[in-house]
């Protein structure tokens, strides 16, 4: 038996997973928030000091956590660019987050390549504000000087392996992180600097892409450092995610995403091809609107918090008796209707009732969240089961009609540290030199049964008023 151990710096915390190499049982864990500040007007920072990531490191390891462990995986929060001089220091604080000072930077690189066409068929997605890619043309715009001292980029995890190692000349990344930053494809394997040059303004040193199974490095004290990777690929392969999987997040905005044998380019830009942990590839498609539209409904309705929404939801039946609920509050990625407004129709004097509405919110949310399942389905990926994630997940209006609406086996895990092992499962096969075959999450499961057919007709209803609202909109 062997230990090893898993490291997921999030946004807000560093969580630690030692577990058990063999049986990825969890053996010993900890934590500690990161030492941030909150932005002006609150919420998290788009700047943050890489050093406050250490220092959360270093207090989740306390007390002797890491004692025995002889390989770590690390697993961080996607997208945070951190800019580095020649000395390998950083020019500036890492950016962060959906940042969306970046919003008119992702225009100017869509223009500037040419169409988002050009961008997906480049690197298999389009710009967007929370790439490293649009963070930099935003750099280039807004601090030039800072821009001129850039001469390597990193993204979290790199940065924390590379820190890890004591700073070598060697700096490295996996295919799941560098599929995310918009300048390396994961259909050709390959990264663009034509395209870093475009947003930044000039080349600028790229971390190495190693295989999924292959070691970043080794301490000086002989601790194996595994690749490490993006928080979304080491969560799914935590989770124990496999080829005719696909995973719905449920956020305030929701995403779908299914494990797949090749990079898919949709020249739409509708679909972002990243890579996943394992040598795979994880196709995903967002959506703008998930669990905000419940907590919009529930504010609507007067309804103190989702489970009391969710229990007034049960007291209706598929179908909503006739409502239902185009859920584009927010305007919407998917389908691109950016300047959208949410849509109600059916309305008649027996279905304005709260339960109804209630019913209809739910069933907007999930066939929204179907529509964006199809756009994988119709490019030929296979899912047979869908893992549910996220507090929603646990509703029972949600458990009860996600199965009839997309159509297949729902699986809701239960809650866990699965980037944080999924790191870890990185570090046993670093270490072994096999693929650990561990056992999956515990979970709940969903079948549509008898209630297919219900839910075929409900996604039917759903679907007419989408093409009424919004004709030929996945045309």
């Amino acid at each position: 038996m062997g230990i090893v151990a898993g490291l997921d710096s999030s946004p807000d915390f560093t969580r630690i997973v030692v577990c058990d190499t063999d049986t990825g049982a969890v053996l010993k864990q900890g934590y500690a928030p990161h030492p941030l500040e909150s932005a002006e007007g609150g919420g998290r920072p788009s700047d943050v000091d890489p050093q406050a990531w250490l220092l959360s490191l270093g207090e989740a390891a306390g007390g002797g956590l890491l004692e025995g462990v002889q390989a770590i995986g690390v697993s961080a929060q996607q997208n945070a660019l951190v800019p580095l001089d020649g000395h390998g220091n950083t020019v500036r604080p890492a950016l962060v987050g959906n940042d969306r000072r970046a919003q008119v930077a992702a225009v100017d690189l869509i223009d500037g390549l040419g169409s988002r066409e050009a961008w997906a068929q480049a690197v298999g997605c389009v710009p967007q504000a929370a790439q490293p890619v649009t963070k930099l043309r935003w750099l280039a715009r807004t601090e030039p000087e800072a821009a001129r001292h850039v001469a390597a980029l990193m993204q979290a995890p790199d940065w924390l392996v590379w820190q890890l190692l004591g700073r070598p000349a060697r700096r490295t990344t996996d295919r799941g992180g560098a599929s995310g930053t918009g300048y390396w494809s994961a259909a050709t394997g390959a990264y663009r600097p034509d395209l870093v040059e475009l947003a930044l303004g000039h080349q600028a040193m790229l971390p190495e892409v190693i295989g999924p199974a292959e070691p970043a490095g080794t301490t000086p004290e002989g601790l194996l450092i595994s690749a490490g990777t993006g928080e979304t690929m080491a969560a799914a392969f935590g989770l124990g995610v496999r080829q005719g999987d696909a995973v719905v997040s449920l956020g305030a905005s929701g995403s779908v995403m299914a494990v797949h044998h090749e990079a898919l380019v949709d020249a739409r830009g509708m679909i972002t091809s990243l890579a996943d942990a394992t040598g795979m590839h994880l196709p995903v498609v967002h959506t703008m609107n998930a669990v905000r539209v419940l907590r919009g409904t529930a504010e609507m309705l007067g309804v103190t918090d989702l489970e009391e929404l969710s229990a007034l939801a049960m007291k209706s039946t598929p179908g909503a008796h006739g409502l239902a609920l185009l859920p584009y509050l927010e305007g919407e990625k998917t389908p691109n209707l950016p300047h959208a407004a949410g849509t109600l129709t059916g309305l008649r004097r027996e279905s304005m009732k709260p339960e109804h509405l209630a019913r209809a919110a739910f069933e907007g949310m999930l066939c929204g969240l179907g529509d964006a399942l199809d756009v994988l389905r119709v490019r030929g990926v296979d899912v047979r089961r869908v893992f549910l994630l996220g507090a929603a997940a646990e509703l029972p209006a949600v458990q009860a009609a996600a199965p009839m609406l997309l159509g297949t086996q729902v699986v809701v895990p239960q809650p866990a540290d699965y980037a944080a092992i999924g790191a870890a499962r990185q570090a046993a096969w670093a270490l072994t030199g096999q693929l650990p075959l561990w056992q999956g999450a515990a979970a709940q499961i969903f079948e549509p049964g008898e209630d297919l057919a219900v839910g075929q007709a409900v996604r039917q209803q759903y679907t007419t008023v989408r093409e009424q609202a919004h004709p030929g909109a996945f045309s």
